[in-house]
Parts: structure tokens; C-alpha cells; sequence
């Protein structure tokens, strides 16, 4: 079976062609403009691919919940001329195949329990730290969907002692997204994070606002594996500061090898790197085929 992928961030889109197994054959990227423009090239290259299914792993807010007046469409983003645009039916119009849709960070959780670092597991977390903060979470090998689809980027964590930054974000100003999200470091510490040194003050209070939402996330869902990536997490000296954090914030109270000895081994970088969202794509894709073919 041949799969499409959409990896639809707000600075840029992702297209692939993959297969059932996540192996992408063919990507290409290009900035995320208004819908009309940037579609039109999501059209192009899937135009003549043999796509049998189209997996949409999109920036959100959306409504990804089946039988909603408002089913995939994206909702109150802060990105321009994107708000109540339906993916679904622009794509649907083009393409007579199924549609997978969810959330970016939703996909890269399925991505990651399908074929990447939380393969054989039964529940995984996938949060990433870039130009936004989000996560999904897969349980009992299903994606969490409620009223609509978990938001656990703008969760409010405690300031860090030092801290004075009021924070980016547009909505909350000082959530976890708007302390800890790549743009805050750039504002924070007037150079963007990849030029800060290693032992760089910031990297500390960046891993006491990223284990604070690693608690509640290991409180709420007790996943068997945290995944986190994303353009912040490629500095891989904050994954032990992570771990110490969260450590000391848990107080033992929740006890588990995986949270005492081995959290090197629970708390990890993506297996499929770069690809952890697109592949999380392709496995919408194959999510949406199976279901239609019931």
C-alpha cells in the first residue's frame, strides 16, 4: 500500500510517500503561506503518487473528533488565514482516497508507538519543543481524543525562582509553551537557544519547566514511555537535567524502575528523528485505510 503524509507546521509543510512499514520514499517541504497557496502544493505533489490513503498530522488547534459540525477543521490558531479552514474536505475534494487527520503531535505519538522508540509498549507520550510546546499520548494503543484533543503545551507550571520573562504566549503569556517553547529562550536570553553554551544558566531552568510538565504528565497518564523532541530537545544535555528534575519533584512518591533506575531508558529522544512526524503521518494514513476497509 502506497501512503501519503502531510507534516503541517506553522513555518512550513512536510509532504511524503511512504509504505505500511513508515519507510518514506519520497519529501519535500515548503513554507506554510495562506491555505489557497499552500494546498495547492500539497495537491501537486500528491497529484499521480497511487495514494490509496492521506494521513494529516496538522498545527492546532483542530477538531479531529468524528461526527463534529466542525471535523477537520483547523479551529482558533493564531496563524494567519488558517483559522476554520477544513482539511478534510479540501482534501477529500481532490483525492478519493481516506483521510487521516489529527493533530502533529497526536501523529508523532502514533508514529513513535508504531514503528519508533515506543514500539511493543502499550502507552507512550510524544511532546515536542520547538517554535510551539505540544504533546499527544497514545493509551491502550489508541489515540486520546475527547472534547476535542489534548492541549498539554499550555499547561501552567510553577516559575522558576531566577525567572522575570512574562512569556510568548499569545493567550496564556507564562504556560509551559510560553516559558520553554524555542522562541522564550530567544527572548529570554537575547540569542536563539542553538547558540547558547552547554552549561549555559538556561538549559537549567529550561529542564525545571520541562520535568514540572513531565510530573503532571506522569501524575495524569503514567505512560510507559516519554518521548520528547522537537528543535529545543536536539540539545541533548538537557535530557539528564530532565531526568534529575523530574526525580527530585516526584519525591519517590511514585515509585517504578522505569522512573528510578532506568530513566535514562523511559524519558528518550525520538527513534525516528526528523521523521517522527511525518512518519506519525503515515501511520494515520494506515490508521484510516484499516478503518475504511472494515
Amino acid at each position: 500500500m502506497i501512503l501519503g503524509a502531510i507534516e503541517a507546521g506553522g513555518t512550513k509543510f512536510v509532504c511524503g510517500i511512504g509504505k505500511e512499514d513508515g519507510t518514506v520514499i519520497e519529501r519535500v517541504s515548503f513554507p506554510t503561506t495562506t491555505p489557497e497557496e499552500t494546498m495547492a502544493q500539497v495537491y501537486s505533489f500528491f497529484e499521480n503518487k497511487g495514494v490509496q490513503a492521506i494521513g494529516a498530522g496538522f498545527f492546532g488547534p483542530i477538531d479531529p473528533v468524528k461526527g463534529s459540525p466542525t471535523y477537520g477543521c483547523i479551529t482558533t490558531t493564531p496563524k494567519p488565514h488558517w483559522s476554520n479552514f477544513n482539511v478534510v474536505k479540501a482534501l477529500k475534494e481532490r483525492f478519493d482516497v481516506p483521510i487521516g487527520f489529527d493533530t502533529d503531535v497526536n501523529g508523532a505519538a502514533l508514529g513513535e508507538h508504531t514503528w519508533g522508540a515506543a514500539q511493543g509498549l502499550n502507552s507512550c507520550l510524544y511532546i515536542t519543543i520547538g517554535t510551539g510546546v505540544g504533546a499527544g499520548a497514545v493509551v491502550d494503543g489508541q489515540l486520546i481524543h475527547g472534547l476535542s484533543h489534548p492541549e498539554m503545551g499550555h499547561i501552567i507550571v510553577r516559575r522558576h525562582p531566577d525567572d522575570k520573562y512574562e512569556g510568548t504566549c499569545p493567550y496564556h503569556h507564562d504556560c509551559l509553551e510560553g516559558l520553554a517553547a524555542g522562541p522564550s529562550l530567544g527572548k529570554r536570553w537575547g540569542v536563539a537557544g542553538a547558540e547558547l553554551t552547554p552549561d549555559h544558566p538556561a538549559w537549567e531552568m529550561e529542564a525545571y519547566y520541562l520535568a514540572q510538565a513531565l510530573m503532571n504528565y506522569v501524575l495524569i497518564l503514567s505512560p510507559e514511555r516519554i518521548v520528547m523532541g522537537g528543535g529545543v530537545m536536539k540539545q541533548l544535555q538537557l535530557f539528564p537535567l530532565i531526568h534529575k528534575k523530574l526525580q527530585e519533584m516526584l519525591a519517590g512518591y511514585v515509585s517504578h524502575p522505569s522512573l528510578n533506575q532506568n530513566i535514562a531508558e523511559y524519558i528518550v529522544p525520538p527513534k525516528l528523528g526528523d521523521n517522527a512526524g511525518l512518519c506519525g503521518a503515515l501511520a494515520l494514513a494506515k490508521l484510516a485505510a484499516d478503518e475504511a476497509a472494515k
